[in-house]
């Protein structure tokens, strides 16, 4: 394969990764298989990346005329718009099937089901006000753009959290619509997600401070071992609904570090 070859597959892969996690109108046609999904994983953070940076600039645009309360709920509508509450509704499908399944089969259906239980809808609702919460008091105790920057980390370091999970774990599942992820990004593909997830570390370092940086990060690393041990015990692996739970919390414990330190 030639450089430009390389580069051209690459740049197809970014655009399916986008079309996974967001709802941007893209014009490409990537050319979708399950092979080039499993490798598009790998920039599942830079996709994270750019969808906060998007965010924070609805949020330093929104602070400059409304109050860091409001700011952060039009950032959340913004971002539920954009993502199309992938991540969202995959918190709230597992809330269900780990609070109302007693055993991992029992949980596995649950999940299935389109509609939203009391678990689901109680966890998301805590889950929004937290982020809404969280957005917020950045804003106010450290400015618009303090507050879009960790957007940018929260988003960004938050899918490379599901990728860990995503290869530690095997898929639970025998089918599903996150199966083509169960062999992971592979060497390479992890590779490139590690190694963007240390840029963003490194810019959250320099932007916030390393007290700030640290207490981020080790939260981030806490919430995720805790969710992974959490769906290997009670599912015995990942799903896309995990996947979408682990984004989620760990993107809350970024906020709430960044939170914490200021």
């Amino acid at each position: 394969m030639t450089p430009v070859t390389r580069l051209g597959e690459e740049a197809r892969l970014v655009v399916l990764a986008l079309q996974f996690v967001s709802r941007l109108p893209l014009p490409a046609d990537p050319g979708y298989t399950p092979d080039r999904m499993r490798r598009a994983t790998r920039y599942f953070p830079l996709c994270g990346a750019l969808i906060g940076a998007a965010l924070g600039l609805v949020y330093a645009a929104a602070a400059a005329v409304f109050p860091p309360a409001v700011a952060a709920v039009l950032t959340l509508a913004a971002g539920v718009r954009l993502t199309g509450a992938l991540h969202e509704d995959g918190l709230a499908d597992m809330a269900d099937g780990l609070g109302g399944g007693l055993t991992r089969e029992r949980a596995l259906e649950i999940m299935r089901d389109s509609r939203i239980g009391s678990y689901g809808a109680v966890t998301l609702m805590l889950a929004l006000g937290l982020k809404a919460a969280a957005l917020a008091g950045l804003g106010a105790a450290a400015g618009g753009w303090a507050a879009a920057g960790a957007l940018v980390a929260a988003h960004g370091l938050s899918r490379l959290a599901s990728v860990l999970v995503m290869v530690r774990l095997p898929y639970a599942r025998s089918e599903g619509k996150a199966a083509f992820a169960a062999a992971g990004p592979g060497r390479d593909g992890m590779a490139i997600a590690w190694g963007t997830g240390a840029l963003i570390a490194l810019g959250l370092w320099i932007g916030a401070g390393i007290g700030a940086a640290v207490t981020a990060l080790a939260l981030a690393a806490a919430v995720t071992l805790w969710a992974e041990r959490v769906l290997n015990r009670r599912l015995g692996g990942h799903t896309g609904d995990g996947l979408g739970a682990v984004q989620q919390v760990s993107e809350i414990a970024i906020l709430l570090g960044l939170l914490a330190w200021v």
